[in-house]
């Protein structure tokens, strides 16, 4: 941890000039661009969206694992209305609001890499299958590969299109780094290293536009909230153990250090190291907005019952099974002990529609 604090205050101070002071405002971060005049995304249009991710995107990727083995080249993901959030992804709903095209490579049970976190899942008899070691690789086949009518499978150009990463709800979790339970010699730096080298990867095969989401929120998700807002056994970790205080404060701590380093690296690594030139990066806070949704609920949640931030709508036994949902999904922040809601992914589709358009308080913007 030493380390990790002495890595910040260096980051800390060579892009400190960068910045500009909080403006205040119910917690959101200050509306700002990281380049001069406001220059740092400069994307004309918006015509393909590409994720990559884990269930908090998911569409019906891990069910085809499931099924059938490891999708084809040229799979067409279809969309979900039953996902981990009890309906459709936001992706899908940046589809809707922004019409553009949606080429979803995130994979529910999805970490950065399986060199750091490995996650054995039974029904495909192998670890999750990862950003480095599948959805990367998996974008790329894709990227080059012709429909038999000699069109490309990935339409338009790099210049409209944009590659979001959300990931770390795993890596950071249960059977994971909560838990001291990553490979031996790795650390949240060692994760942070994987986002970017990702990102280095779809950069190298032409990718120019990012938005590079921070961590949830998680110690606010019933599974890792402190009492009296925590959940004991469940569906996801059925051998949860039972100090939750301590659970909820180590949860605290990672996301706190995994979101401050890349505040303070992609400033760093764009503007100073020059890793991606010609490329425009934005760090999405998605845990800013989801914080303010659970401060102001009423300001997005829009159900028919009572507003609820702490509890989740879709109850089921620790197998999975019995489950009971609340017929008013919308009126909660959490689907169930750990997955955002629906209305939630709602709110977070609208607002990043508005991070690509290049003036969202909730992100800075970089390149």
């Amino acid at each position: 941890m030493k380390y990790i604090l002495t890595v910040f205050a260096g980051i800390a101070g060579v892009v400190n000039a960068l910045a500009t002071p909080d403006l205040g405002g119910r917690g959101a971060p200050p509306s700002y661009s990281g380049a001069p005049g406001g220059s740092a995304w400069d994307l004309k249009k918006f015509s393909s969206l590409v994720i990559f991710g884990d269930s908090y995107s998911d569409d019906s990727r891990l069910g085809y694992f499931i099924s059938n083995g490891t999708p084809p080249v040229g799979w067409i993901n279809p969309p979900n209305n039953k996902s981990a959030d009890g309906g459709y992804i936001w992706g899908e709903y940046v589809v809707r609001y922004a019409r553009v095209n949606l080429y979803n490579y995130a994979v529910s049970g999805a970490v950065c890499s399986n060199n750091i976190t490995p996650r054995y899942f039974s029904a495909i008899e192998a670890d999750f299958p990862s950003l480095a070691q599948y959805e990367v690789p998996a974008y790329v086949a894709d990227s080059k590969f012709v429909k038999p009518d000699g069109e490309a499978f990935i339409e338009g150009s790099e210049e409209e299109r944009v590659y979001a990463f959300w990931d770390g709800t795993n890596d950071l979790g249960y059977y994971a780094f909560v838990q001291d339970e990553q490979v031996p010699g790795t650390d949240l730096t060692t994760y942070t290293d994987c986002m970017y080298n990702q990102i280095s990867r779809v950069y190298a095969n032409g990718g120019r536009y990012f938005v590079l989401f921070n961590i949830a929120p998680l110690d606010k998700a019933p599974i890792y909230a402190a009492p009296p807002y925590d959940v004991g056994a469940n569906q996801y970790w059925p051998d949860k153990p039972k100090n939750h205080t301590l659970l909820n404060g180590r949860m605290i701590q990672e996301v706190a250090t995994v979101n401050a380093i890349f505040k303070y690296r992609t400033p760093y690594a764009v503007e100073i190291k020059r890793r991606f030139p010609g490329a425009k990066v934005a760090v999405f806070d998605v845990h800013g907005l989801m914080l303010d949704i659970y401060n102001y609920p009423s300001d997005y949640l829009n159900g028919s019952a009572p507003l609820d931030v702490s509890g989740y709508a879709n109850h089921c036994n620790t197998t999975g099974g019995d489950c009971v949902a609340n017929p008013s999904p919308d009126s909660f922040l959490w689907w169930d002990e750990l997955h955002p809601s629906e209305q939630t992914e709602r709110v977070i589709a609208k607002t990043f529609v508005d991070v690509v358009k290049g003036a969202s308080k909730w992100a800075t913007y970089w390149g």
